[in-house]
């Protein structure tokens, strides 16, 4: 999710670690980024409150499953916790469950942190193994989750197959194509045909407006495509040889040196505001971004927005819930835990946002809310977004593939993007960061 993102799915700075001991033991309803608890809904009535600690948006509320399931339950209140950004959440939540103490009743963990959390973090999570039937998920989403002697500590929420979101009416105004099989087929395997694209577009741009958010944006959609990353199969660090971030890095320096990118970091309050103005043409777009597009664009952006399929096939983010041993209600959290990941409720929330299921029992019924295929130009999001995931590589993370991660993007890229440095120095300053982070 939010990577996601949420996601987070889904990314940001690494600052925001040092301040995070402050208030380890206060309340999980601080744990929003504006200080306040989000509610699922409900009375508050229950006997039992259940918290949900969550980054970005994971669309448990917004399907109305927080308020579906108090229904049914009426001893139990359900109170989601959301950080929106990833940096910030999971930081807070490793210093929480090495204390002991301090967790929400239910933990996201997004895609890029799940390696840390089974090998560093295993024993502060339950065996949600022995509680489902683990057939209903993808085999590779359980391996990820599952620790060297076989204890599952995540249950799969969503994946993230790659598509590209578009603003037709833009496309229209810069003089460009904007149906979107022939867009497809113009970009097919080869995320540079899509740069290419952003240089025509910036020729006629309408005004105050940029082809892509940002170059990191980019730099993420190529290597999500590739199977080689940060880490090879058996563990080993890869970054600096990995021919997968070459190519992502390469595309994302030929954006940032260039005029085409409104140089946005996602999931700040700046890029939420260029979704509402309108101010950035494309963006890449894994399943989970539909929900944070209908959010952010609101109605303004309805039937101006569009999806295609992306060059290449790729898994941005997607992410997992846990129950922390830490948690005072365990069995009522894992009762709910397991009722949010089953493929009905996936279903429901890809219903509302086009989150895509890591259940592949759901894809036979997966039907996005007409609101939604509405919003998006009558676009086949199911069928986009089905293929992608049919085809999607298979990929190898580690213990510290988010910081390395954030260092390219966020030190390196934004290095040459926003402050003119060369590819290269952003380069050196990316790798000085991962030398620290890997103790180097």
């Amino acid at each position: 999710m939010r990577t996601s993102t949420r996601g987070s799915r889904r990314l940001m700075a690494l600052a925001a670690t040092a301040a995070l001991t402050t208030g380890l033991l206060a309340g999980c309803a601080e744990d929003s980024d504006d200080g306040s608890s989000n509610e699922g809904g409900g009375s508050g009535g229950g006997k039992i409150t259940l918290t949900v600690g969550t980054f970005g948006t994971f669309g448990y509320k917004q399907a109305g499953l927080y308020d579906e399931y108090m229904k049914a339950n009426p001893d139990i209140t359900i109170k989601e916790n959301v950080t929106t950004k990833t940096d910030v959440y999971w930081p807070k939540v490793l210093t929480r469950l090495q204390a002991g103490a301090g967790t929400d009743d239910i933990q996201a963990i997004e895609v890029g942190n799940i390696t840390e959390a089974v090998q560093t973090q295993g024993d502060k999570f339950v065996d949600l193994g022995k509680e489902v039937d683990k057939s209903q998920w993808l085999d590779w989403k359980n391996t990820q989750a599952t620790t060297k002697d076989g204890k599952l500590i995540g249950l799969g929420t969503d994946i993230g197959p790659m598509a590209v979101c578009y603003r037709k009416d833009l496309f229209q105004k810069a003089g460009l194509e904007t149906d979107r099989t022939k867009l497809a087929e113009r970009w097919k395997g080869d995320w540079g045909k899509y740069v290419d694209l952003g240089k025509e577009y910036m020729k006629n741009a309408p005004s105050g407006t940029k082809f892509v958010d940002s170059a990191s944006s980019v730099y993420s959609a190529v290597l999500n495509g590739a199977s080689e990353r940060y880490y090879d199969k058996d563990g080993n660090v890869v970054w600096d040889k990995s021919a997968g971030v070459k190519k992502a890095w390469d595309a994302a320096m030929e954006v940032a040196t260039s005029d085409m990118s409104a140089k946005l970091k996602q999931f700040e309050k700046p890029w939420d505001q260029g979704y509402a103005n309108a101010t950035f043409a494309t963006v890449a777009c894994p399943a989970w971004m539909i929900g944070y597009i209908l959010e952010q664009s609101g109605d303004a952006g309805k039937g101006k927005w569009d999806v295609a399929a992306a060059p290449t096939a790729g898994n941005w983010g997607g992410s997992f819930i846990g129950v922390p041993t830490a948690s005072k209600h365990q069995k009522e959290a894992i009762a709910l835990a397991k009722w949010l990941t089953a493929p009905e409720q996936q279903a429901k929330v890809f219903a509302k946002q086009a989150s895509f299921p890591s259940a592949p029992s759901a894809y036979s019924s997966l039907k996005p809310a007409a609101a939604t295929t509405e919003y998006f130009s009558n676009a086949p999001i199911t069928e986009i977004f089905s293929a992608s995931a049919e085809t999607i590589p298979t990929q190898y993370f580690g213990v510290k593939d988010q910081p390395i991660d954030t260092a390219l993007k966020d030190i390196g890229i934004v290095q040459v993007e926003q402050k003119g440095k060369s590819p290269e120095e952003g380069w050196d300053a990316a790798t000085e960061e991962i030398k620290d982070v890997l103790g180097q």
